[in-house]
């Protein structure tokens, strides 16, 4: 059998353990790509025609980590999802850590956690995509200009319905 088909069940196990999502992969637009030195990224259309990013790292990760990687693929995030189970995940974290430094303050903002909240590990991470900006995705290259080049061209934005 292909070495794709096994590595697409592991990932839909993945979104179903990790995240308790239920995916089905139609069709993958890049795999297992660099995204760093030290993440690579899976980005895959479902059945339901949801676009999806999977990161993973050999190091910690977290969420500014992920958001800046989402950035520079020329992707926009619509979903950061959480871990299974964890449906407020990084607003804890994002308390904890406010706390950590503010031990003082008791009821912090949605403004004051919002940098606390990028402080959260995240690694694997999975992102549900809103659109791919100027129909490219982009991967880590040391050896190119900007250090990013095209890894495939693919033209996405999802419509949301009223």
């Amino acid at each position: 059998m292909n070495d794709s088909v096994y590595d697409d069940m592991a990932l839909e196990q993945i979104a179903k353990n990790n995240f308790g999502l239920q995916v089905d992969i139609d069709h993958v637009i890049v795999r297992t790509v660099p995204v760093s030195r030290v993440a690579q990224a899976t980005l895959f259309l479902t059945t339901r025609k949801q676009l999806l990013l999977y990161v993973n790292g050999t190091s910690k990760l977290l969420l500014a980590d992920i958001k800046k990687i989402v950035a520079r693929m020329g992707l926009v995030a619509e979903l950061y999802l959480p871990p299974k189970g964890q449906p407020n995940y990084f607003d804890d974290i994002g308390r904890a850590k406010f706390k950590e430094v503010f031990p003082g303050m008791k009821n912090p903002s949605g403004q004051d956690l919002q940098y606390y909240r990028t402080l959260a590990p995240y690694n694997p991470a999975l992102v549900q995509i809103l659109e791919v900006k100027n129909g490219e995705v982009l991967q880590f290259d040391t050896d190119a200009n900007t250090q990013w080049r095209t890894a495939a061209k693919f033209a996405y934005r999802r419509i949301k319905a009223v």
